[in-house]
């Protein structure tokens, strides 16, 4: 199978239908071999029910329900899971995303040898106070934070080499970083294409100011991870050690001060030095246990599932 189209989607059932036919179209006069998998995220309109009656008439057609609403990256995760095609596109059901797009991604992937091609959104239709202006300021520090040379990270469009998708973990809100992800995971060829930004014709925006400030502790996260997830102790016992040897000096001083210098001076418990090396001392102790204990969780850490799913349509069951 050469595409498989994953899009996640939180109660959008005005658009579905159009999707489908229009991404229908863009696959029958490229002559692509396609499946497309709708991921519903806990959808309390119709949604589900239009899924199901699309993947009735077009077999090519499948799809995933959760139980419940488990945010973007999960839903992700689940679609690449299931994801058959060589070349893998993700979009959003909000018909912001053009699948006029796809055979030049799909191109830059196949024939060029892309391990990732993410769109850049360059003209907007988005309000510039609440999502254009934060955006800027979240690429800005995603691109100096990871590295990767992207103006636009939280563009839903982009295309990915199927080792990419099947070689990486999105969880939590890690959505968005997704080409940190790859990169982490040693694919380093990750381009990007200006893409055609359209304004919502259907309902409402599902996201709120507060995706950026989730944006950045997750940034922070992500360069935390990438950087110490594996060697927690490099960092939390570096630390630790490093307090612990302020706090231990100072002890020293005042040992050395009141044993041989000022003998007859004040109480060493009197003194904001010797707190200063109690506390740094603990501190320092606290985060090298913090260090030891991260290490045995790296260790010993098990897969779970971040998500039930309540139904699927066109799926093969895995034995």
């Amino acid at each position: 199978m050469q595409l498989s189209i994953i899009i996640p989607l939180l109660n959008e059932e005005e658009s579905l239908k159009e999707l489908h036919d229009w991404i229908v179209t863009v696959m029958q006069s490229n002559h692509f071999l396609y499946e497309i998998l709708f991921i519903d995220d806990g959808s309390s309109d119709e949604s589900w029910n239009i899924i199901s009656k699309l993947a009735n008439t077009n077999p090519n057609v499948k799809g995933i329900r959760f139980f419940k609403n488990y945010g973007k990256s999960q839903a992700l995760h689940a679609g690449f899971n299931a994801a058959n095609g060589d070349v893998i596109i993700t979009m959003d059901a909000d018909l912001q995303d053009s699948p006029e797009e796809i055979p030049e991604l799909y191109q830059l992937i196949k024939h060029e040898g892309y391990d990732l091609i993410s769109g850049w959104k360059k003209k907007r239709y988005d309000s510039i106070i609440s999502k254009n202006m934060p955006s800027k300021l979240f690429n800005w520090a995603a691109r100096r934070t990871s590295g990767v040379k992207l103006h636009d990270f939280n563009c839903g469009l982009k295309a990915y080499k199927k080792e990419v998708i099947k070689n990486i973990k999105v969880s939590g809100e890690m959505h968005r970083y997704i080409p940190v992800l790859a990169k982490n995971a040693g694919f380093t060829k990750i381009g990007e294409k200006i893409v055609t930004h359209q304004a919502r014709k259907y309902g409402k925006t599902k996201f709120g100011m507060e995706r950026f400030i989730n944006g950045f502790l997750d940034l922070i996260t992500i360069w935390f991870v990438s950087k110490f997830g594996k060697r927690p102790m490099h960092f939390f016992g570096a630390l630790g050690v490093l307090m612990f040897i302020i706090g231990f000096s100072f002890a020293i001083y005042l040992g050395v001060d009141k044993l041989f210098i000022n003998k007859t001076g004040r109480l060493i418990t009197d003194r904001p030095q010797f707190f200063i090396s109690l506390i740094a001392m603990v501190i320092g102790t606290q985060l090298f246990l913090a260090g030891f204990i991260g290490e045995i969780i790296v260790r010993s850490k098990t897969n779970e599932n971040r998500y039930n799913i309540s139904e699927e349509v066109n799926l093969k069951k895995i034995q």
